[in-house]
């Protein structure tokens, strides 16, 4: 298996058409990377670059120490995995993940062992004989998965390949997917996904691509108990955190803020220096953090407008919140059923280690 490095990686149509600019980005043996941001900010692009499916406009691509950038797909010891599963009809599971053996030009023997390894992994032996026609969609994703591990590659690419899977394929694919990867723990693979919980619960570490870069890379925890970035910190989590307008009051290894709509002051565990003393800030709360309070010190008091009663939580969405701009109303996920809180005003806080707080879109930080 390999190491990839990216060094100053950049991809445009023409001149004027610029989808991705200086991407720096180490990824080591046996991680399982995996990239998301919105649409449009070239994440199957990168992924397509690494496997050679679309040239690197600046910048090298290193796999295992040597440059690959001028290096044809099948000479980069990579397998991709795409979104479609395109499995030959004609064919049998058997032949479908032999195929790439074969004109490969490898015995008989090794054919066989390979697709018979493989199969056991994603338990498609059962059905080796059968046509993709008799397959399950989630069947006929392993097959396009086994077709991968068969060619024994350095790096294994999957771009979005649960996304035509209704909803419970796409949890028990997911779940083989993360049993595949502990089965074969020196495999490295970067896989592409619009959704946050295959991210958060396949990757080593997340690469939140947006503006043409990498906005954050880290740990799947990392990136929701410490977002840089008011963008990070609204993309990672659903709900997305709720950002209110506020001013620092007092600084030091903690911060004490007011917020507009709110009373008294709270308390971040993020450090300021004396500089910060009167900014005004976002201060970011995840909805599952809020908690309904009697003091005088509260983060907002309003009224819940809708109640979204879904069995092991409730969602409050809460009017004439103190929402900055045009934000939609502030969002409170409380353990348990609530119904009866609609129209009700709560009284709302968070505790000091659950408060973010952003100075001009960037994680508050102390020299």
């Amino acid at each position: 298996m390999a190491e990839l490095k990216l060094t100053n990686v950049a991809k445009s149509y023409g001149r004027r058409v610029e989808v991705l600019r200086d991407v720096n980005l180490e990824i080591k043996q046996g991680e399982l990377i995996v990239f998301v941001g919105p649409s449009g900010c070239g994440k199957s692009t990168l992924l397509r670059m690494i496997a050679g499916l679309e040239q690197i406009t600046a910048g090298t691509l290193e796999i295992d120490g040597q440059v690959v950038n001028d290096l044809p797909p099948s000479e980069r010891g990579i397998a991709m995995v795409f979104q479609s599963y395109a499995l030959y009809p004609h064919m049998t599971v058997r032949d479908n993940m032999a195929f790439a053996l074969k004109i490969a030009r490898k015995s008989r023997t090794e054919i066989d062992a390979a697709v018979t390894s493989a199969a056991e992994k994603l338990q498609l032996t059962p059905y080796l004989d059968r046509l993709p026609k008799a397959l399950s969609g989630g069947q006929r994703q392993r097959v396009a998965i086994g077709r991968a591990i068969v060619r024994d590659p350095k790096v294994y690419l999957f771009d979005e390949p649960l996304s035509n899977l209704d909803a419970s394929l796409r949890v028990a694919t997911r779940i083989e997917i993360a049993q595949l990867k502990e089965a074969m723990p020196e495999s490295t693979m970067v896989y592409v996904t619009h959704d946050q919980v295959e991210a958060m619960t396949l990757a080593s570490r997340i690469v939140v691509l947006a503006d043409k870069g990498i906005a954050q890379v880290g740990a799947p925890l990392e990136l929701y108990t410490r977002p840089n970035s008011e963008f990070v910190a609204q993309f990672i989590g659903s709900p997305a955190m709720n950002l209110l307008p506020g001013e620092i009051v007092e600084t030091g290894s903690t911060t004490r803020l007011t917020l507009k709509g709110g009373s008294g002051t709270i308390t971040s565990n993020y450090p300021s220096n004396p500089e910060h003393m009167g900014a005004k800030v976002n201060v970011g709360i995840r909805p599952e953090d809020m908690q309904r309070v009697t003091t005088s010190d509260y983060v907002c008091k309003a009224t819940v407008e809708i109640v979204e009663a879904l069995g092991e939580v409730t969602q409050l969405y809460l009017a004439g919140a103190n929402a900055p701009g045009d934000a939609p109303a502030i969002i409170a996920k409380l353990p348990g059923i609530h119904t009866d809180l609609r129209g009700a005003e709560l009284t709302l806080t968070a505790p000091a280690d659950k408060v973010h707080v952003f100075l001009n879109g960037r994680a508050l930080t102390a020299s």
